[in-house]
């Protein structure tokens, strides 16, 4: 892993680095970006921020999703549950199904790779969160060593990244991803990057990473850039 006290985006630094599986870690990140450039706040040494270079795989719309799912399986390990919303929000039901990771994925210009961002809330207290959706895996009771989450992980997101290459391995994880998935069977507000609002039913996950959904239209599929929000119906933004 490549440490750095300080950087203004470890997505940037991972893209320019270009090594692939070689994880870019930072105890602070000055220009962090979630989706849809949304900002993402730090507390330094209190989170996890990391960006890697993944290969392309058969089905890199799963990628987004992938990571969500590498992330709730090093949760588990050390004792937090944890539940997805997709595309991949990580939520904690022991803390009210409050966010405690944020996931950002960018294909490289030359459509070689993809950067997989991801932070986690690790040592932050209530004060220290932006948002009253968002928790910490201190608030949650787990006391967890960073390097070692990160090194977990990783190595569950190779796992699962090498598995999405392979036809039965696919299957596998798309349906661990649909098990996790709190969204599938709900009601929920589409919020539109025009402003629209669109209530609907999320139904399922398609191969290709899209969300399916019914509405008054009928059945639709939904990509994760097709959308700043997905909500529970009714439930306003934060």
């Amino acid at each position: 892993m490549h440490h750095l006290s300080v950087v203004g985006s470890t997505n940037v630094e991972a893209a320019e680095r270009a090594l692939v599986w070689s994880p870019v870690v930072a105890e602070l990140q000055t220009a962090g970006r979630g989706r849809l450039g949304r900002e993402w706040h730090e507390v330094p040494s209190a989170g996890l921020a990391m960006s890697v270079l993944v290969p392309l795989t058969p089905s890199p719309g799963w990628l987004p999703l992938v990571a969500g799912l590498a992330v709730r399986s090093a949760l588990a390990e050390v004792g937090v549950a944890a539940r997805l919303k997709w595309p991949n929000d990580v939520l904690v039901p022991g803390d009210d199904d409050r966010k405690v990771c944020g996931i950002l994925c960018q294909l490289q210009p030359s459509g070689t790779g993809v950067v997989v961002g991801i932070g986690i809330n690790v040592h932050h207290e209530r004060a220290d969160l932006p948002v009253g959706t968002a928790t910490s895996l201190r608030l949650v009771g787990a006391d967890v060593d960073r390097t070692d989450l990160a090194a977990s992980v990783l190595g569950h997101l190779r796992r699962l990244h090498g598995e999405l290459s392979d036809d039965a391995g696919a299957k596998g994880v798309r349906r661990a991803y649909r098990e996790a998935c709190v969204t599938l069977g709900l009601e929920v507000d589409l919020h539109r990057p025009d402003g629209t609002l669109e209530r609907v039913t999320a139904t399922g996950v398609d191969d290709d990473g899209r969300l399916v959904v019914d509405g008054p239209a009928g059945s639709a599929t939904v990509a994760a850039g097709d959308v700043q929000h997905v909500r529970a119906a009714g439930v306003p933004p934060t």
